[in-house]
């Protein structure tokens, strides 16, 4: 049986791209998920305790985690949750993983902008500036079509006063 968890927190460490044998991308970084809560008796909002997942992702994920998430990001992670118990000598622990499907970033914190890739590069496109100096796979290309920017019309009910300041 497979548990799936979504869990929101910080990167506390430098996502980390690993490459397999197999040509396989890997990306892994800790994830700090601590609760707070509002302590009525005290007025104030104090910290609960902090879970800590270490966040492996896979693939194209696994390069577009590495080329836009860094230490000190608020992120919502999905994916299969793994808990391992381990022994080193006199040493005991357990692991609890989390097998990403999705990573994102919390805007409940921030803003940020998406740009759709491919994992093909199309013919006479620049590849896309990497966010992150430490990432070691090259970023995806933009892929053209009907969904981009460029292509956009606006609804018939909107005009440009309506889009020039939308709050």
């Amino acid at each position: 049986m497979t548990d799936t968890i979504a869990v929101s927190g910080v990167v506390a460490t430098t996502p980390r791209p690993i490459g397999s044998s197999d040509d396989l991308k890997i990306t892994s970084f800790r994830l700090a998920s601590a609760q707070r809560r509002f302590d009525k008796s005290r007025d104030r909002w104090v910290d609960g305790e902090t879970n800590w997942y270490t966040v492996t992702a896979f693939r194209q994920l696994a390069s577009n985690v590495a080329n836009s998430v860094v230490k000190g990001d608020r992120v919502v992670v999905t994916g299969r949750l793994r808990i391992r118990d381990w022994e080193n000598g006199e040493k005991s622990g357990t692991n609890v993983d989390v097998e990403a499907d999705a990573v994102g970033h919390d805007l409940a914190w921030g803003t940020t902008s998406f740009t759709r890739v491919s994992s093909t590069p199309t013919a006479g496109t620049e590849p896309l500036p990497s966010a992150s100096p430490d990432a070691v796979f090259p970023p995806a290309v933009d892929e053209p079509g009907p969904d981009t920017a460029a292509a956009f019309e606006p609804h018939p009910a909107f005009d440009e006063a309506d889009t020039a300041a939308p709050f």
